[in-house]
């Protein structure tokens, strides 16, 4: 049986996942009856809510007598590592541009990675239905794009594909395919063109087993499964293996229970797997990304899959608030400390490491969307928590400190360009390129410290009314900026524990803007608001108003209170100071000092 194996690259929302839904619709995976769902492969509920791709899937269609796995990848660069680990899997990279947008910061991230690796590119054109698409510029600048990142005159000579992913339609020829948008289509085309311009496998069906694990999944059945490429041998059921690291000389043996193999979405059992198809299996529990399997009598380790590293680090630390285990699982050092290990075991681009502290854990990821789904997953897991302002992973070196920095890429309407431009000078970003985007907008690339884009994708939407696109990607790093002052104003915190009231909080709306309602508990450390002027004030909000037998016309009507301003997670984490946490439970999310106790704040306030 022929083999290809190819992933689906490109920028966010540019419509890898749904030209996935078209090649699974019309290859006949499913029934005709069958109730299929839009982006199907987005299953995790955190990729519905937010639209993106998170994790990396595997699926195959049959084509003909050939057999196509397609790996759909994230489109953020802070999933980077996803992208990183399943391109060992794969020969060639489906890219996909919006023919609108064109190459975005993202694409530039995901194709340099693809060439890197010397896979083969095809170039997918997609939305070319929408009103203001440009195919033949968009072509121009991917292939400029192609240039810029050193490719090969091999790679340079990428063929091209247009098409609508929506529609379930593509073709090679622009001229045929221009006539017929808006109709219903065909997407094979492109498989074809998968078949004929991706190479096969590179294998050595007779060799001694290799197989490196790029992915692990888990099923309440079977425990653990491992996925990756069989580069050489036979992989079968029953089996014992041994487990080696290019990085280690120590090896572990297993032996696999189950052989599985992708036929559409499922993973079907089989009795043996070769060389060449992405495969998975089950049996070895501690088996982990980046290890090779090999043959127990022929221990032949294949390099270990590099990455980027980190840029943002926090601190998770145990959550000792009053509240903490109210509506909480998992509230021990030892289950949050397991729970990181295991999420670095599998996302390789986070590191975890112990500090001084037995109850605190540091925790580094790409940046602050890949800390903050890691955050949230945890929490409905669960898990109770606290975690700390995010930091920049500096470098220190012989010419000083270095600091991470940003190539911010965002597309504006023209009247909110100096607002924006005004909120990123104060954030250390330095203009790079800007150029008239057409229909009143302007396009510009900026280089800002990692640091000063905590929390700026909240205060960007709200600045251009919602109009504006704004992504950016790890650029490079360089000297530290300075100092990058995000908010002038100090915090509302309660002063004793108990349920805020009406009234106590019509008196501290007046002191600034309140995160809190009536009803909702508190205690003393909690941050309930922000105050509108510098430093902290400590209020009481819940104070009762004292009962008399007096009553005056007027006085004793019902209380009116502004609405609280709701924050997301990012909003929340972009909201602490120094000495501020974000305690994360399965229900809440509150604003606390580090210290809650006042006292205590007040002699650190007196030694710093």
């Amino acid at each position: 049986m022929q083999i290809r194996n190819v992933a689906i690259i490109a920028h966010v929302d540019h419509g890898k996942t749904t030209l996935v839904d078209a090649f699974l619709r019309q290859s006949g995976i499913f029934r005709d009856n069958q109730r299929i769902d839009d982006r199907i492969l987005d299953s995790n509920a955190l990729e519905r809510e937010r639209g993106i791709t998170i994790l990396a899937k595997n699926v195959s269609v049959q084509f003909g007598d050939v057999k196509i796995n397609i790996v759909d990848t994230p489109g953020h660069a802070d999933f980077g590592g996803e992208v990183e680990r399943i391109l060992s899997m794969v020969d060639g990279a489906l890219l996909v541009v919006d023919a609108v947008e064109g190459p975005m910061p993202q694409t530039r991230f995901v194709l340099q990675k693809a060439l890197k690796r010397g896979l083969a590119p095809i170039v997918v054109v997609n939305k070319c239905d929408r009103p203001a698409a440009d195919p033949n510029r968009v072509v121009d600048e991917v292939f400029d794009l192609f240039v810029a990142l050193e490719a090969t005159e091999e790679q340079l000579d990428f063929p091209v594909f247009y098409a609508s992913a929506l529609a379930g339609s593509a073709s090679s020829d622009w001229d045929e395919f221009k006539d017929k948008i808006g109709e219903r289509g065909s997407i094979l085309p492109l498989l074809q063109g998968v078949i004929d311009y991706v190479p096969g496998p590179e294998i050595e069906a007779e060799g001694p087993l290799q197989m490196m694990v790029s992915n692990l999944e888990y099923n309440d059945y079977v425990g653990r499964i491992a996925l990756g490429r069989i580069t050489s041998g036979v992989l079968e059921s029953g089996k014992e293996i041994a487990l080696s690291h290019s990085e280690r000389t120590k090896t572990r043996k297993g032996k696999i229970s189950q052989v599985y193999t992708y036929q559409g979405l499922e993973m079907v059992p089989v009795d043996r797997m070769v060389a060449g198809d992405i495969a998975a299996f089950a049996g070895v529990e501690e088996v982990e990304i980046g290890e090779t399997v090999n043959q127990v009598d022929h221990i032949l380790p294949l390099p270990a899959i590099s990455v980027d590293q980190p840029t943002l680090t926090m601190v998770f630390r145990v959550n000792d608030g009053p509240l903490a285990g109210q509506d909480a699982q998992y509230l021990t050092s030892r289950q949050l400390r397991d729970r990181l290990i295991r999420e670095a075991r599998v996302n390789v681009a986070l590191e975890v490491s112990d500090t001084e502290s037995p109850d605190q854990f540091r925790v580094s990821g790409r940046g602050e969307l890949h800390l903050s789904v890691l955050i949230e997953t945890m929490r409905r897991e669960g898990y109770s928590f606290c975690v700390t302002k995010p930091e920049p992973v500096l470098r220190h070196t012989d010419a000083g400190v270095l600091e991470p920095y940003e190539l911010l890429h965002m597309d504006v309407p023209q009247e909110h360009f100096g607002s924006v431009m005004e909120i990123l000078g104060q954030r250390k970003g330095e203009l790079q390129v800007l150029n008239q985007g057409g229909e009143g907008r302007m396009r510009a690339e900026f280089v800002v410290p990692a640091r000063g884009l905590i929390g700026f994708s909240s205060l960007f939407l709200t600045e251009t009314r919602g109009h504006g696109i704004m992504h950016h990607a790890f650029s490079h790093y360089a000297p530290w900026a300075g100092e990058i002052t995000q908010r002038q104003t100090g915090s509302l915190i309660a002063w004793e524990a108990g349920v805020a009231t009406a009234y106590a909080l019509q008196t501290a709306e007046e002191r600034g803007t309140l995160f809190i309602g009536p009803g909702t508990e508190v205690y003393a450390g909690m941050i309930i608001g922000e105050h509108s002027r510098s430093g902290d004030l400590e209020i009481n909000v819940a104070k009762r108003k004292q009962m008399t037998n007096i009553r005056a016309a007027g006085s004793d009507d019902l209380v009116k209170l502004n609405t609280p301003r709701q924050l997301s997670l990012e909003q929340h984490l972009a909201y602490l100071a120094w000495d501020d946490c974000l305690e994360v439970t399965p229900k809440a999310l509150r604003l606390r000092k580090l210290l809650l106790d006042r006292h205590a704040r007040e002699r650190q306030k007196k030694k710093s």
